[in-house]
Order: C-alpha cells, then sequence, then structure tokens
C-alpha cells in the first residue's frame, strides 16, 4: 500500500510540473522544415528543443525544466533574421500561425494576445502624438484626446495583466505622457529625460528579450537635438546618448552589457557612422567582451574596423628584383586592387588570367596579388604567367600573417583601394572588378 501512495504521489508531482507545448502552422509550408526553440537569458540564447515542420505543422513539446519567459523560435538561417518571439508561461498551450505575408497571428494564448494587443494599440497613439507635432503646435481637442488616449491604453493594460509576464514589458513600456500641452522642443526634451523612468534593467525577462536593447537604441539614436546639421555633430551627440546608456546598466550581467552596446555598435555600422562605431567599441565594448572571455567578438569587430571602407588598408610587402616593395610605400595610381589568390585554387587559376587580360590596358591601377601558400613552387610557376601583376607571398596560407590580418576566408577575394591605400570597394569576383573600374 505504501509502495503504491508513493507512486500515486510521484505521478501527481510529475503531472504537477509538466510543461506545455508551442504548436503552429507555417505558409507556404514549403519553405519550412525545422524549427528550434531557444530561451533568452541576459547572457543570450539557450537551446531549449527543436521540432521538424511536416506539411507546414509543427509542435515542440517543451522540457521540464524550461522556465516561464521570453522565447525564440527560429525557423531559418542566419538565426538573427528569422525568428518568432512568442511568451511562454508554463500555464498555456501557445499556438500560432505564421504566414511569410501576413506575419504571425496567435490562435492560442491569452498571454501573447495581450502582449501583441498592447504594443499594436499604444504604438499606433503615439503615432497619432507624433503626427500631431508634425502638423500643429497649438494646444487644441485632439492633443487633448490624444493624450487621453495614451493614458488610457497604459493604465488598462498595466491593471488587468498585472501577474502576467506580458506585464513587466508593458509596465516597462510607459514613456513619458505630457500632462497638459507641451511644445515639441519641451516634449523631446521631456521624452528624453524621462527614457528610462520604468525600464526595469535588472529584470532577466527583459534582459534576455530584444525589448531593452532596442529601448537603447532608440534613445541613443533618436533622443537627439532637432538642430543638428552635420554628421560631425550627430556622432558627437550619439556618442553622449551611448555613455549615458553605458552608465545606465553599467550594474547588469557582463553578458548582457556586451549584447546591448554590440547592438548599438551594429546600428552605427548599418547607418554608415564610423566615428560612433569607434567610440563605442574603444571605449565600452572591447572592455566588455574582454570581461566575458569573448576574445572572439574583439578580433571579429578590430577586422571589421580594419577592413572598413574608408579605411587605409594595411600594409603588404613583396621582394621582386633583391629589392623589398611596399603597398603604403608604392608609386602613386588612380586605383590599387589587392588580389587574395593560390596557385592551388581552381576559381583562382580560371579568374586571375581573364582578370589580368581585362585590366593590362588600365596604366593608373597597380595590382598586388597575394598568394596564400604552402610552398613557393607552384606559385613560382603559375605567378610568372601573370607578368605586370606585383605578387606577394604568404606561407601558411589560412593561417598566415596576411589571411588573418585581411580576413580572408575564400580565394580569390578582391579589395579596390583610391589613390590614398583606403578601401573603396570589395568586388565578389573579376567581373565585379571589371564593372567597378569601369564606373
Amino acid at each position: 500500500m505504501k509502495v503504491l501512495i508513493s507512486i500515486c504521489l510521484l505521478f501527481i508531482s510529475l503531472s504537477i510540473q509538466a510543461q506545455g507545448s508551442i504548436a503552429g502552422n507555417f505558409s507556404p509550408p514549403k519553405d519550412f522544415k525545422w524549427l528550434i526553440a531557444y530561451e533568452l537569458t541576459p547572457n543570450g540564447e539557450r537551446y531549449s528543443v527543436d521540432s521538424a515542420v511536416r506539411d507546414g505543422s509543427f509542435e515542440l513539446e517543451m522540457p521540464l525544466t524550461a522556465q516561464a519567459g521570453m522565447y525564440r523560435l527560429v525557423y531559418a538561417v542566419p538565426q538573427d533574421e528569422f525568428y518568432i518571439d512568442v511568451i511562454y508561461n508554463k500555464k498555456e498551450y501557445v499556438k500560432f500561425n505564421f504566414n511569410l505575408q501576413d506575419g504571425l497571428t496567435i490562435t492560442n494564448s491569452e498571454e501573447n494576445k495581450w502582449y501583441r494587443e498592447y504594443f499594436s494599440k499604444i504604438t499606433a497613439a503615439q503615432d497619432k502624438l507624433i503626427e500631431f507635432y508634425e502638423t500643429n503646435n497649438e494646444p487644441n481637442k485632439e492633443y487633448t484626446g490624444i493624450i487621453k488616449e495614451l493614458n488610457a491604453i497604459q493604465t488598462s493594460f498595466e491593471e488587468k495583466h498585472a501577474t502576467t509576464i506580458a506585464h513587466k514589458f508593458i509596465k516597462a513600456n510607459r514613456s513619458y505622457i505630457p500632462s497638459e500641452f507641451e511644445d515639441l522642443e519641451t516634449f523631446l526634451k521631456n521624452k528624453k529625460q524621462h527614457h528610462f523612468d520604468h525600464l526595469a534593467i535588472n529584470d532577466p525577462v527583459l534582459q534576455g528579450s530584444n525589448f531593452l536593447t532596442d529601448k537603447f537604441a532608440s534613445y541613443v539614436f533618436s533622443a537627439l537635438p532637432t538642430d543638428i546639421t552635420t554628421k560631425e555633430q550627430l556622432a558627437i551627440e550619439v556618442n553622449k546618448n551611448v555613455k549615458t546608456t553605458a552608465e545606465f546598466i553599467k550594474s547588469t550581467p557582463i553578458g548582457f552589457q556586451e549584447r546591448s552596446m554590440h547592438q548599438l555598435w551594429k546600428i552605427a555600422d548599418v547607418n554608415d557612422m564610423p566615428s560612433v562605431q569607434d567610440y563605442i567599441f574603444k571605449n565600452h565594448l572591447k572592455k566588455l567582451a574582454i570581461a566575458n572571455n569573448n576574445q572572439k567578438l574583439v578580433d571579429e569587430l578590430e577586422l571589421a574596423a580594419r577592413l572598413r571602407i574608408g579605411a587605409v588598408s594595411p600594409d603588404i610587402t613583396w621582394q621582386a628584383n633583391g629589392k623589398k616593395h611596399s603597398l603604403l610605400t608604392m608609386e602613386e595610381a588612380e586605383n590599387y586592387l589587392l588580389v587574395f589568390w593560390s596557385s592551388t585554387c581552381s576559381h583562382c587559376l580560371k579568374e586571375l588570367p581573364a582578370l589580368h587580360e581585362e585590366v593590362k590596358e588600365y596604366d593608373n591601377l597597380k595590382i598586388i596579388a597575394i598568394g596564400l601558400e604552402d610552398d613557393n613552387v607552384n606559385w613560382k610557376e603559375v605567378s610568372a604567367t601573370l607578368p605586370g601583376f606585383n605578387h606577394a607571398i604568404a606561407l601558411g596560407r589560412w593561417e598566415s600573417e596576411y589571411a588573418h590580418t585581411f580576413g580572408i576566408q575564400s580565394t580569390p577575394t578582391y579589395f579596390i583601394l583610391d589613390s590614398e591605400k583606403r578601401f573603396l570597394a570589395k568586388p565578389e569576383s573579376d567581373k565585379e572588378v571589371v564593372e567597378f573600374l569601369e564606373n
């Protein structure tokens, strides 16, 4: 009898701990084959479970160890582009439909519906306020109505969903709402001043999601003076905002700080703001990555800075006619072409002779061909068939100094430099090299 009771109690215990599932349908079915669920944590994504997608349908049985929080469902690569984030609260059976054209529709999960409904409504109301300021700068009934609507939406959702995970996001998203009419300049000043008021930066659920990093990005790149007229002024103000953000999150886990600063670095990269990238890396991100034992990130970002369009190329040296030659000291030309190749690379043996023929009439072009080789035997023979090129050799192939310095992952790889030996373009083939030079 005692054994039976123990078994029953164990069964009841396991039932209480039993986890739910996340299921759904993808369309068009042929475009989806697999799905991986990751728990979003302050230090990054943590694998949870995966599933095949069959005829557009899937079901993820969440493991007993799965914690309540935000989960990222990755359905294609690259993983940071093709994903769906959902709340998993260990109580609800989450189900949705996802269409490549129409996006996400939650079909089962009240919490995910509340979450999406709140952000849809509050964003629409905030857009109304911005539209008002674009056409008006005087108080009227429309302004009063918009302010009332913003307050009503925010208060209603905070009160109704106080015990949910969604509430963490709803409350943290409370933004500055004027109590009475303010002109645009005053509103923007107050909005910036109160940007961080409700951000619960030490909440691990918020840290794991994109919510906080998106809020930081909004502050850094949008909370700016309206009288900026030059790129230099813009960079100065953005860097000030980066510094404020770094100070605000300094008590959070190193992994979260690193991810936040890296996100700002990537946005600066997309928006062609090299001085902001350098400021973020040198003053914040590099220190954080080292503290987080992430030397790989340091190396990647240092490589990106070296090869950035507009940066002066690292030097390359070679021997010819008994003399040492150097890229940075060679005679002036309108353009310089760097070609990283190998005498054992079939693509190189096809592209380089064709390129050699195409560019032989370009008098104001200097070409340096760097052979990534194990030895110089075959290299000597093949390079001799390409007269007019300046030939350098990098023994050690992929492990050579030049391969690391220029981040060479495949051959042939091309770089075009301007007259000051700054990176101008990175063509993908010999044909793209010719097209660029012709234009």
